[in-house]
């Protein structure tokens, strides 16, 4: 798929970045890479904090090559998609658009716990 159709569809819009974008988008991924090797963390956590680090990069390369997705459903799963469409594609994307799936239990995962944990709480 190309850009141009991506337009038409309205999946992208036309976007200038700024210097000010990509350097809040650099430490958002630092940071996230940075957490998600702290000793102790939970697998899951670790898991959806790479996702984030690698669902900021694919934004980068999207806001670079001009561009940015609109907010629509699967709008994740667009930002890998997408970023592929450029000549210099970010290889983590690969990996991580296969994983999609473990993220989404990840969160399902987090969200019944916290209910189960909310629910014991009450009983208390």
């Amino acid at each position: 798929m190309s850009w141009k159709q991506l337009l038409a569809q309205r999946k992208v819009q036309l976007h200038t970045t700024s210097k000010q974008e990509l350097d809040g988008l650099r430490a958002l991924i630092e940071r996230d890479l940075t957490d998600a090797a702290l000793a102790g963390l939970s697998a899951d956590r670790r898991f959806a904090t790479g996702y984030n680090a690698a669902l900021q990069t694919a934004k980068m390369v999207i806001a670079c090559a001009g561009y940015r997705i609109a907010s629509t459903p699967g709008h994740h799963r667009l930002h890998f998609e997408i970023a592929e469409l450029r000549s210099d594609p970010v290889p983590i994307a690969f990996w991580i658009t296969s994983k999609r799936a473990d993220v989404n239990a990840t969160s399902s995962t987090m969200i019944t716990r916290l209910f189960q944990h909310k629910r014991r709480l009450k009983r208390s």
